[in-house]
């Protein structure tokens, strides 16, 4: 165990995260050269197109380090290696990387895989300097106090700016820019010196993890990611913290309280490979044998009894974003129910349930939960936004089907006159009349920004233009002093350096979620400013039912649950968008937004006229009076039944306009 290292990489997106692993993967000589590709842990081909790591990937590696032997080694002087040369140099190094992902909405699998190391290295693009994820995932490293070493990546790069990036980053770890390496991970720059780096900094394992109180049974694990396996039922990724497991031992889920037999173990290099155990301080996978993936959860402790205390830090991964998913074709009703079935096995955080219980299109009042035109679909729950159009984007590609999405809206929770508590994701879930609203909450979050200073003013700007609290702004680098900066530049400002400032305010997380508030930031500041979030918690809010009426009837799939300050605005802005989108009608037709009951807004579509005498030619009025009396009787006629049909487009197009 003296010579195993854990450890994990973080970065915000696009700063060479998977390029380096590939790198460590060349150098370990894990994968062969013939077998080797860019992106190598990025398996899906969404993460190799974006560029960007969706789910995590663990492998071993087994690392030599050859270059020890030089006396003249500039690794050997800059790490002072306590154990002889030879000792070391015939040594094997057992290095478990987990490769996380680095975007916010999975940032409880990120926690999770941090709580199964001893050591992080923060990797930070040298062209973009510090984002606001790699100051979120610092502090997740910081709380699970793991040893980090900072890396500057893509120094090869012609808009590279080393010395400020350099600066930005001692400046928030307090330490001397000396201790941080320097690399270029696509052109194999000084990569070498970041794995001696792991092995010299970061500490091997402890006997039982250091954790208190050893356990009757000696085994504890942590599971900190799974996959789905059809014949070995869930592969749980685990942190073996005490005792050791294999075959046939029976195992306990503590959380989830589920007993089971392991079928196999084993550990990543990187493809999924057989072992005899795993013992204290390994990370490797268990075979379940667990048959629903659900019951194995991130998080979760696994252990020989259920009578050993389980590990600290477990939460239930609850969605925060909801949306509704359409099949455009409604004969794929079952085709895409069985797409996110099988999209669930593999990623537990998916929530989905059916729209309606039953679907038979009412001859009189729509049933609830019906969507004319849409037909069938499902209510799906999310992380964030981009688990969304993931999920969205593997439906379309890996079971060919053309999908409608509805407008992205956030959880609510409100509490009845009785007391009663109901979570609120759809305005279906909305209390009965006679169940009367005491109170409403939403969750807020503290919002990180970090910008230049030049779109400083376009930030607060926008930030002005929301419903959110400021809580400060700090400055990035030490070399920067915005009392003086005018009369007194800084060296760095000097040549050209745009300080970054990060800004700190509380919001409710709709509107991040409902007002496409990424896109707005990059969009103000040319795409250089970066957001991270974290949940703070409930919140009080005045909420409201929000219906739309079409002919004086209400169209359940058009409502929402809204603040009552937005119930104008919201209500305005959909009967004007339905206005432009519903094709006319002999009769007119009223749209309606509607409080309890109470009009709000309105709109009508002009009846389309129809010229029934322009046959006649001469002849009495009376004739053309009697054929103008039996269209005015037909158009009352069709009015007076209620309702009209909703093309497809129709939702289509009032989604995209929100």
């Amino acid at each position: 165990m003296e010579n195993t290292r854990n450890f994990v990489i973080l970065a915000h997106i696009d700063h060479g995260k998977s390029t380096l692993a590939d790198r460590f993967l060349e150098l370990t000589e894990t994968v062969p050269k013939e077998k080797m590709r860019p992106q190598y842990l990025d398996a899906m081909d969404l993460e190799q197109e974006r560029g960007i790591t969706i789910k995590m990937h663990p492998v071993r590696m087994v690392y030599r380090p050859s270059q020890i032997l030089n006396p003249k080694s500039e690794i050997l002087n800059n790490l002072e290696i306590r154990n002889s040369k030879l000792e070391i140099a015939n040594s094997e190094y057992i290095l478990n990387l987990i490769d996380t992902p680095g975007h916010v909405d999975f940032n409880y699998e990120v926690s999770r895989s941090l709580a199964a190391v001893e050591g992080a290295i923060l990797l930070v693009d040298a062209s973009k300097g510090i984002q606001a994820q790699t100051i979120g995932n610092l502090e997740l490293a910081r709380e699970q106090n793991l040893v980090i070493i900072p890396v500057i990546n893509k120094i090869d790069l012609a808009q590279a700016r080393i010395k400020e990036t350099e600066s930005e980053t001692a400046d928030l770890l307090k330490i001397s820019p000396a201790e941080i390496i320097k690399i270029s991970a696509k052109q194999g720059t000084n990569v070498e010196q970041v794995l001696q780096a792991v092995i010299k900094k970061i500490p091997p394992p402890k006997v039982g993890g250091g954790l208190p109180s050893p356990q009757p049974t000696g085994l504890r694990a942590l599971i900190f990611d799974s996959k789905y396996d059809p014949f070995k039922g869930v592969l749980a990724f685990v942190r073996i913290f005490e005792g050791e497991v294999k075959a046939g031992d029976k195992i306990y889920l503590l959380q989830a309280g589920v007993e089971s037999e392991v079928r196999s173990v084993g550990i990543f290099q990187p493809e999924l490979s057989s072992a005899a155990k795993l013992s204290s301080g390994e990370i490797g996978f268990i075979a379940t044998g667990i048959k629903t993936s659900t019951k194995v959860r991130v998080g979760e402790t696994l252990a020989g009894s259920p009578e050993v205390k389980p590990l600290a830090g477990y939460q239930e991964r609850q969605p925060k974003v909801f949306l509704s998913i359409y099949p455009q074709d409604a004969n794929n009703f079952n085709l895409l129910k069985s797409g996110l079935e099988k999209l669930k096995l593999t990623d537990a955080s998916l929530y989905f349930k059916p729209e309606l219980k039953d679907y038979n299109p009412p001859t009189t009042l729509p049933a609830k939960g019906w969507a004319p035109g849409l037909g069938r679909g499902f209510q799906c729950g999310f992380l964030g936004l981009l688990h969304a159009e993931i999920i969205s984007e593997r439906l379309k590609r890996e079971f060919a089907l053309n999908i409608i999405l509805s407008t992205p809206s956030v959880v609510y929770k409100v509490t009845t006159k009785e007391g009663e508590e109901i979570f609120i994701y759809t305005s279906a879930d909305w209390p009965a009349f006679h169940q009367q609203i005491d109170r409403g909450q939403e969750l807020w979050v503290k919002l990180q920004i970090l910008t230049p200073l030049n779109y400083l003013g376009q930030v607060t700007e926008l930030m002005g233009n929301m419903e959110s609290s400021y809580q400060k702004t700090d400055y990035l680098g030490p070399d920067y002093n915005p009392a003086t900066a005018s009369s007194h530049p800084a060296p760095l400002w000097e040549a050209g350096w745009d300080p970054k400032v990060e800004l700190i305010y509380e919001l409710p997380l709709r509107e991040i979620i409902t007002k496409n508030f990424y896109d707005k930031l990059k969009s103000t500041t040319q795409g250089f400013a970066s957001m991270n979030y974290e949940i703070l918690g409930w919140r009080p809010v005045k909420l409201v039912k929000l219906d739309i009426l079409i002919l004086g009837r209400k169209e359940e799939v058009f409502s929402r649950i809204v603040p009552a300050k937005e119930a104008f605005q919201q209500g305005k802005q959909i009967v004007e968008k339905l206005k432009e989108t519903l094709p006319p009608q002999l009769f007119s037709v009223p749209l309606q937004a509607a409080v309890a009951g109470k009009i709000i807004a309105r709109e009508t579509i002009k009846a389309q006229r129809r010229d029934v005498i322009s046959p006649l030619y001469g002849g009495d009025y009376t004739r053309k009076r009697k054929l103008l009396e039996k269209q005015k009787k037909g158009k009352k006629e069709l009015k007076e039944k209620g309702r009209i049909r909703i093309p497809s487009r129709v939702f289509l197009e009032i989604f995209k306009s929100e």
